[in-house]
């Protein structure tokens, strides 16, 4: 039986949309697939959440690039779903529609003190530093000398990088402006890496954890009473070689020596569980309690002491954004779906379908599966070639001309990109990122 040409509609143009473009764009090759994001710019996190020293990460845009080229997709960015178009309108115009709006929302840390000033959840922060449009004007506090990190993962440890590196270390990355100009003021001393489980249970990989090795003003501290003498052997081959490389590390760490050129000590502290935050303007103190772990499951002892902590960060995990008109599992922070099926011909993947989950190259998985599973639906005999065809852009472009709404399309995305680059070249950086909305509509209209 043949199917008719589809409309899709794929919503948020970070990793996982533009992974399931390029798949769902091989299979259905008749597909009209538009991405939809509420940003003017895409690739998600690509570019506003890998850190901004870590370029290599980001050559995956390239890959995303040609997807966003192909004939029959259309990038529609600052276009927010719940907002400017509702999902009943995007339901009414296309035959399939895909959430992948990702999860961007700070989990709540939910102790004492955790809303005083000077506290920040990671999204927050990256995307302050990552000059996401809707994180510019955060303004951290970062002229005390001690700085805790909540959290064991590689958010924690690129925050905790980024704080430490001097200007020279930072001179190639994209660091926003803003950011570079709060980071050189800083006067830390101290960051503290604090992790409610012990360093097995980590979720640092190695080659993060090496680079504080490699750091001009960085001396990383160990208690190495915290360490294990040896990896359990009933540990997964896979996750054991990571664990008995970070062990390796955080040994070498711990024998290492303080010199006077080494001006930031970083403590890495495990079995402690955040208990309250103190301080009268602003945190002043953070409160730990010991823990420890019995049948996998983390305990706590009731013994507890502080650290002093003018800034706190949690990098403890982030929550999708609910969206208007569409079911939202309020227990796990993401949408609601059985195995990926939302509604009928309604699907989700990536972050807002299995939470903040594994590296970029992971949602890669996830598409070709939702990919699989929407090929699966459309091929069960309910929809031939005799099914009127669902109006699709036509509806959709006539209700964003309508409301006046400033669509930023790939052609746009290559003027904003474009600029960022030659204002980079000029600063001698990969690129200075426009930061702020109207600047990237205003440069995305620019012709030549």
């Amino acid at each position: 039986m043949t199917l008719a040409p589809c409309s899709i509609a794929i919503i948020g143009a970070g990793p996982a949309g533009c992974y399931l473009a390029d798949a769902l764009g091989r299979k259905l090759a008749s597909a009209r697939i538009d991405i939809f994001d509420r940003l003017p710019t895409p690739f998600g996190l690509v570019r506003g959440g890998v850190a901004p020293d870590h370029p290599g990460t980001k050559n995956i845009a390239r890959q995303f690039e040609r997807t966003l080229a192909k004939d029959g997709v259309r990038f529609l960015g600052n276009v927010d779903i719940g907002k400017d178009i509702s999902v009943a309108e995007i339901k009414q115009a296309y035959d399939i529609v895909v959430l992948a709006s990702g999860a961007l929302v700070d989990r709540a840390l939910d102790i004492p003190g955790d809303t005083l000033d000077h506290v920040y959840g990671s999204g927050a922060f990256v995307s302050w530093y990552n000059g996401i449009p809707d994180g510019r004007d955060l303004s951290p506090h970062l002229s005390g000398e001690s700085v805790a990190i909540i959290g064991n993962g590689n958010v924690a440890l690129d925050l905790a990088r980024l704080l430490a590196k001097t200007a020279d270390e930072l001179a190639t990355s994209d660091l926003c402006a803003h950011a570079r100009d709060v980071f050189s003021a800083a006067a830390i001393r101290d960051i503290w890496l604090i992790g409610r489980r012990g360093p097995l249970d980590a979720n640092f990989t190695t080659a993060e954890l090496a680079e504080f090795g490699q750091l001009t003003r960085v001396h990383p501290i160990v208690d190495p009473a915290q360490l294990p003498l040896a990896v359990p052997t009933e540990m997964p081959d896979e996750q054991r070689k990571i664990a008995e490389k970070n062990l390796d590390l955080l040994r070498d760490y711990a024998n290492r020596t303080p010199t006077a050129e080494k001006s930031i000590r970083l403590h890495f502290v495990f079995f402690a569980a955040p208990a309250a935050i103190h301080g009268s303007c602003g945190a002043e103190t953070l409160e730990l309690e010991r823990t420890y772990i019995e049948r996998g499951r983390i305990v706590l002892t009731g013994e507890r002491w502080a650290i002093p902590a003018n800034t706190v960060i949690t990098a403890i995990g982030y929550r999708s954004r609910e969206i208007p008109g569409l079911p939202f599992d309020a227990v796990r922070g993401t949408i609601g779906h059985e195995q990926g099926r939302v509604a009928p011909r309604v699907y989700t993947v990536g972050w807002c379908k299995r939470g903040p989950q594994g590296v970029v190259p992971a949602n890669r998985a996830d598409a070709l599966a939702v990919a699989e599973l929407i090929l699966e639906d459309l091929n069960s005999g309910d929809r031939t070639i005799t099914e009127p065809a669902k109006p699709g852009r036509l509806l959709i472009d006539a209700l964003l001309t309508e409301r006046k709404v400033q669509v930023v399309d790939f052609a746009g995305w290559q003027r904003i990109n474009a600029a960022e680059i030659a204002a980079g070249t000029r600063a001698g950086r990969p690129r200075e990122k426009l930061t702020r909305i109207d600047e990237l509509i205003a440069t995305a209209q620019v012709q030549s």
